[in-house]
């Protein structure tokens, strides 16, 4: 008999031991019960009929719809707070449950690269606070589609920020790109769902297609160009026109419909060039120009290689500083300054390349001829050297403009 005893409080004691037999939960985990009552500010449920929980205070209120006019035997599902209050109950949270539930959401569609609709609430200079699933968010201002990009001249942040306010209340189509819940971050991108949506219609076009639009936005370092399907497309400054461009708004205008050909697609981004489509000036420049004539231009820029001269609308040269003086220039900006007239010679003419080279100094062909060839074509060399430094020069300093863009949206965020 005590044996019989001593096994059966054994067996027993293992049932006890044995939580999954009873299904016993823990601090943090998410139960499922039955509506035994409910009130405004307590709610009784039964888990599984093993025991009785208790959501009240505070712990009843969520943004979730699911929690609201709750009915006698409906199931629903708490977050454990207690394992024992002081009536002997569970102690429950639907507060916590529905954070549970939001994020676990959250992250499958983050897993499943899922369009999920984000609600615009409030704007800062770096991007706006949004809501998916219930839980806060921030959406960056480099992550929002074309459609919502706030391209402001001069990148003034007061009007950035007018601009993003005026979108708050609004709902996006994003992708959750960043959650954590124990960081409680969420980062949302517009333009990752954008592209995903443009997938089809990228499709229709390839590198050399020609594309007609309407321009966007006018920037230092080019124009954005929307046509159909609502792409759109950079031309950068160095493809707006053949002839040297400093200020593209003095070629193109905001509401301007232009014709542009596709140059380079990049993912979702599509370049575009409006001077490949118009003919090339230097294809006769030999015909305008020859080599010693003397022709009238305008210096439109000066560097410390020499000064950049306009000699028409398409055909710009360059009078490279030892071709200022017969004397050594130890400044050259009192040889000339932006807006100068002067007469000089033509001095080479490089049609493949789109480089022609003046100078001040008439030619001197005996002089040249009476050198020894070895200094002469060393001289020429660094000419050549320079001309090609001071265009690398230009080109960085646009490249440079460009990336100043992109890096004060990541900053902002």
């Amino acid at each position: 008999m005590t044996k019989e005893v001593k096994k059966t409080g054994s067996e027993m004691e293992k049932l006890l031991e044995d939580k999954q037999y009873f299904n016993l939960p823990k601090v943090g985990d998410l139960v499922k019960g039955k509506v035994l009552s409910a009130h405004k500010n307590e709610v009784h449920l039964d888990i599984n009929g093993l025991a009785t929980g208790l959501v009240r205070g505070k712990e009843c209120y969520t943004e979730s719809e699911e929690y609201r006019n709750l009915q006698i035997g409906q199931e629903i599902e708490a977050t454990v707070l207690e394992l024992e209050n002081e009536n002997g109950e569970l102690e429950l949270s639907f507060r916590y449950a529905g954070r549970q539930k939001a994020w676990q959401l959250i992250h499958e569609h983050m897993k499943d690269a899922d369009i999920v609709m984000a609600t615009i609430t409030d704007a800062n200079k770096g991007g706006m606070m949004i809501r998916v699933e219930n839980t806060a968010g921030f959406l960056p201002v480099s992550q929002l589609a074309p459609e919502h990009y706030p391209r402001v001249p001069g990148g003034d942040k007061n009007r950035i920020l007018e601009i993003l306010k005026g979108y708050i209340g609004q709902k996006f189509s994003t992708k959750v790109i960043d959650a954590d819940e124990n960081e409680d971050r969420l980062i949302v991108s517009e333009k990752a769902a954008w592209e995903e949506t443009q997938k089809d219609v990228m499709s229709k076009y390839s590198v050399g297609s020609i594309v007609e639009g309407v321009v966007t936005a006018v920037t230092d370092f080019g124009v954005f160009v929307e046509f159909s399907d609502k792409l759109e497309g950079l031309v950068h400054i160095s493809e707006i026109a053949w002839q040297r461009i400093d200020n593209p708004h003095d070629f193109v205008k905001v509401g301007e419909k232009v014709k542009a050909e596709i140059i380079a697609i990049e993912k979702s981004k599509i370049f575009l060039s409006i001077k490949k489509l118009l003919s090339d000036p230097w294809t006769d420049v030999e015909n305008k120009y020859k080599i010693g004539q003397k022709v009238k231009g305008q210096v439109i820029k000066i560097n410390p290689f020499g000064l950049f001269m306009e000699l028409d609308k398409d055909i710009h040269g360059l009078a490279h500083i030892s071709q200022l003086s017969d004397k050594p220039v130890k400044d050259i900006n009192e040889v000339g300054k932006i807006g100068d007239n002067l007469e000089m010679y033509v001095i080479s003419i490089d049609p493949r390349h789109h480089r022609l080279g003046l100078s001040l100094v008439k030619p001197k062909e005996k002089a040249e001829k009476t050198e020894k060839p070895e200094k002469v074509k060393k001289e020429k060399e660094a000419v050549v050297a320079d001309e090609k430094v001071a265009e690398e020069i230009e080109a960085a300093k646009e490249v440079a403009v460009e990336a100043v863009e992109d890096k004060k949206s990541e900053e902002q965020e």
